[in-house]
Formats: structure tokens, C-alpha cells, sequence
């Protein structure tokens, strides 16, 4: 069953521009994305969107949908109110590029901070043994997309633009967990989180994991375990006393 559809699509390059309106048809079964490209076909030829797979793989079509931040090609029509406007803008976190198309590159950058894998010296690839229990402690992550709506939706970045420079998101924050809860990793990240990366920004407002389209349970299962693994070696006074006699020794 087909109707007619008004969208409100956010126009405009490098921040300056306004919301536009469509009217277009809408078929019965389809998403966001594919109505957005009638309207690209038929009405706006130039209309920038940025997409890849439209199977909710590559992440690349992220976008504010009615304010809510989402993959457009997840995103199907029947569950929008039919007969009320779609209003479509961009990520609101990042700069915009033109139309629904925005410069993510403050992830990558971010992103960059964090050292590699490090296995233990003189093991060689072939010769990596871990059990299946630690395997799935941090499986879950390497869900990620990369459709950075989590950093999008934290409101440590998404309100306060000079954060950026101290606070990596919870994407990134992610990585640091996953590679702490390795068992073959000898790499310790956790002083970097804490003071590089910007871990104590994050108040665990569950904000991230509520918008993540892979439902992994960013919060829960990533930042608060880091958060406490922080705190034990900050704030644990055996572990404060064990630091304080190695660094005596290391000057000895």
C-alpha cells in the first residue's frame, strides 16, 4: 500500500542551510534510505547522502531522523508516524559537509591514540591460546560499525565542542576496554584512558548503548568495567602503596 509522504530534509554546505520540503511517494516495506533516493532521483539530483551497503553493515548512513539519531536503512517507514512531516538532518556532533553528509574525522583521529594489540615478546601468531570465556567477554565489541552513532548521541561532545580535544567517546573508550580485557594484550592502557583519552567525562548515562543499531551494550559490558579498573589502581590504597614501592625500586 502506497501514500504520500512530506520530508523535511536538511539542506545546505558547511553548517549553513535550512530544512527543505519533499513530497514523494512511499511504498509499502521500505525504509528511510529508499525514499530518500526517490527523492534524490526524481527532485533533487544533488542531494548529498553518504551510504554503502544498506544492509546496516558499513555504518555510512547515519543521520538524525525526527531527532533521533539512526541508520536511515534501518530505519523503515511503518515505523514513523504516517501523516506527521520526516524531518532528516545530520549528524548534529560533526561538521556538515553538505546536505546529510558529515566530516567524522575527529573519531578517526581519536581513534589513532589508542596503541595496538601488543602480544607478549617472542609469541609468534600461530602460537595464540585463549579460552573461549575470554574470547566472549570481548566479542561484543568487535560488532561495532563504526556508524558513530554513539559518539554522535554523547552528550559530553554533542553539547560541549571544546570536550573533543580531551574526550575520545565512547567508541573509542570501547576499543581500550577490548584490548584491556585480552588476555595475550601486555600493553597497559588504562592511565591513557584515564588521562589522555578522557574516561572521567563519561557519566554513564547509557545514552550510547541506547542508539547503537549492533545492541551492544556499550555502557554496561565497556566503559563502567573500565571505569572500575581505573579506580581500583587510582583510588585502592594496596594498589596505590604497590606503585609508589616499584617506583622507589625502578630509582634504586
Amino acid at each position: 500500500m502506497s501514500y504520500t509522504a512530506l520530508f523535511r530534509i536538511w539542506r545546505g554546505d558547511k553548517g549553513e542551510g535550512s530544512l527543505q520540503d519533499y513530497s514523494t511517494q512511499v511504498n509499502e516495506g521500505e525504509v528511510v534510505l529508499d525514499v530518500l533516493h526517490r527523492i534524490q532521483a526524481e527532485q533533487e539530483n544533488d542531494l548529498a547522502i553518504r551510504w554503502n551497503c544498506k544492509a546496516g553493515k558499513c555504518g555510512s548512513c547515519s543521520a538524525e531522523v525526527n531527532g533521533k539519531p539512526r541508520l536511515m536503512c534501518l530505519t523503515r517507514m511503518n515505523s514513523l508516524p504516517e501523516g506527521e512531516p520526516v524531518t532528516i538532518t545530520p549528524l548534529r556532533t560533526f561538521p556538515v559537509i553538505r546536505d546529510l553528509v558529515t566530516d567524522v574525522t575527529y573519531n578517526y583521529v581519536k581513534a589513532r591514540e589508542v596503541p595496538a594489540f601488543r602480544p607478549p615478546e617472542g609469541l609468534k601468531p600461530g602460537e595464540y591460546r585463549m579460552t573461549q570465556e575470554d574470547v566472549s567477554r570481548s566479542q561484543e565489541f568487535r560488532k561495532c560499525i563504526e556508524c558513530f552513532l554513539c559518539q554522535n548521541t554523547c552528550h559530553a561532545v554533542r553539547d560541549h565542542e571544546e570536550n573533543k580535544k580531551y574526550f575520545a567517546g565512547p567508541r573509542v573508550l570501547m576499543r581500550v576496554t577490548e584490548l584491556d580485557m585480552h588476555p595475550l594484550d601486555t600493553l597497559d592502557r588504562q592511565e591513557l584512558a584515564q588521562e589522555e583519552l578522557g574516561l572521567g567525562y563519561c557519566n554513564i548515562t547509557k545514552c550510547c548503548t541506547q542508539v547503537c543499531p549492533e545492541h551492544i551494550k556499550i555502557t554496561d559490558n565497556a566503559l563502567i568495567p573500565l571505569k572500575e579498573r581505573v579506580a581500583d589502581r587510582k583510588y585502592d590504597p594496596l594498589l596505590w602503596l604497590g606503585s609508589k614501592i616499584k617506583v622507589r625500586k625502578d630509582a634504586d
